[in-house]
């Protein structure tokens, strides 16, 4: 695998252009533009560069680079404009999909080279290279008792996931993970380098705070972190048979958890893999993911109901900040998924019947796990920061995710399809679309966001020269 150096910080002026003229070229230009690390159709390292995480996903760029710094990464965005070539900006990949089939005239900007990560334990601040991965820094805020509200995996890149929302597992408590972002460091279609905060180039900012993208290339990131040494945190398992009695009662318990707490419920198919805890390993589950923020023993109280429903593992403890993020035993290497959801406003006991019938046992579904994340608090809320997005219009997160077991992926989308189909009743007219690969963009917005959003892509990207995401103003 191409491996991701950890340069030193180069700190930049502000507005300022980082590179000088380019004459017109084509693709061939590119080359030793990012240190070498530029790699063509037919190059022996192209296959390998143009991967995203989610293997899926066959893209097909007309080249791949890795700048290492904002100076690259100019170098590189005027050059691919002098050649007529788009560009799109990638991390880790696993927000892929709606790039596939796009990228045919664009340059695939890979941004795993910039690692650079440094946090302010007295500030309570982290500033992020666009490379940076979540768990990167879970592990270095840690060490200074703090933690950063993180995604289910630490494989996910800081970057994207902040421009697309970010749901933590601190977040019914603390917002989304865009609303933390205090500054956004990227380098414009012009080739110009921007450090935009409240207090200048603020549109772009507040883009940046949940709009997925598409108005630049986004090489850091600062944002707050939160003063959270410990959790009591842990998952609770039954064999899938108990969906019905499990998911009933984690239903009626969420209406009055408070927002200290976060959970998760989820149908899972465990798949006979060696890293998997062995009680768990090839067998159809029924599990409960949960985090307290504050005393372990009113965490102890919260879960308290959902013990009672004598579960056949239980792993529930006081534990380092640091060890949530390994909470949901995500894969962390590159994975072939399919991956849906939709918002849902409600969760009754009807709601739950659809959802077995769906997804458990005697269903057919071949889904690699069906999930319900908790949401409400203060993801109800808008952020007093405000942002293109500030809250989540729903009570709960909807996933389906399926890997080809033979099958083949048309069943795959099939069955996440129906699943989510299923739960229409109760579904908000929202979508988040960091995990709602076909729903419409607008959906992912209010209606006076989405068109703000339109206006600053135009006037940051008058010529359309970046690929935007599916969750762009402009898709």
């Amino acid at each position: 695998m191409l491996g991701r150096p950890d340069p030193e910080v180069v700190p930049v002026p502000e507005s300022t252009p980082l590179a000088g003229p380019l004459p017109p070229a084509d693709a061939e230009a590119l080359r030793g533009l990012a240190g070498g690390a530029i790699h063509l159709p037919g190059d022996p390292l192209y296959d390998e560069a143009r991967m995203p995480w989610n293997l899926q996903v066959d893209e097909h760029p007309a080249a791949v680079a890795y700048p290492a710094d904002p100076h690259e990464v100019s170098r590189i965005v005027r050059a691919a404009a002098a050649s007529g070539l788009r560009v799109a900006p990638q991390g880790t990949g696993h927000g892929a999909p709606p790039l596939a089939g796009r990228l045919g005239d664009a340059v695939l900007l890979k941004t795993s080279a910039m690692t650079g990560l440094r946090v302010d334990a007295a500030g309570r601040t982290a500033r992020a290279e666009a490379g940076v991965l979540w768990g990167d820094v879970v592990a270095r805020a840690g060490r200074v008792g703090l933690a950063g509200q993180h995604m289910s995996s630490p494989g996910v890149g800081v970057i994207g996931s902040s421009l697309g929302g970010g749901v933590s597992w601190y977040s019914r408590q603390h917002g989304l993970q865009c609303s933390a972002v205090t500054a956004v460091e990227l380098v414009l279609a012009d080739g110009t380098f921007v450090r935009a905060t409240e207090d200048q180039d603020a549109d772009l900012l507040w883009a940046a705070r949940g709009g997925s993208g598409g108005f630049g290339v986004v090489t850091a990131l600062e944002f707050d972190l939160l003063p959270v040494r410990t959790a009591y945190a842990g998952m609770l398992a039954w064999d899938w048979r108990h969906a019905q009695r499990v998911l009933t009662a984690w239903g009626e318990w969420t209406a009055d958890a408070p927002e200290s707490v976060t959970s998760v419920a989820r149908i899972f198919q465990v798949p006979d893999i060696e890293w998997l805890p062995g009680q768990l390993r090839a067998r159809k589950m029924v599990m409960l993911d949960a985090v307290v923020l504050g005393d372990p023993d009113a965490g102890a109280r919260a879960i308290a109901p959902l013990r009672a429903l004598r579960p056949e593992v239980d792993t529930f403890a006081e534990m380092p900040a640091a060890e949530v993020a390994h909470l949901q035993l995500d894969p962390q290497e590159p994975t072939a998924v399919y991956a849906n959801s939709v918002l849902v406003e409600g969760f009754p006991a009807s709601a739950v019947d659809a959802l077995v019938a769906a997804a458990g046992p005697g269903s057919g579904s071949n889904l690699l796990f069906v999930e319900l994340r908790q949401l409400g608090g203060a993801l109800a809320r808008p952020s007093p920061r405000g942002g293109a997005l500030d809250h989540l219009p729903a009570a709960f997160l909807v996933l389906g995710v399926g890997l080809d077991v033979g099958t083949g992926w048309d069943a795959v989308r099939a069955d996440a399809l129906r699943i989510l189909d299923s739960l229409a009743p109760w579904s908000s007219r929202a979508s988040y679309l960091s995990m709602a690969y076909e729903a419409a963009a607008r959906r992912g917005f209010a209606a006076a966001a989405y068109e703000r959003l339109v206006r600053i892509r135009e006037s940051a990207d008058p010529n359309q020269l970046f690929v935007a995401p599916r969750a762009a103003a402009h898709d």
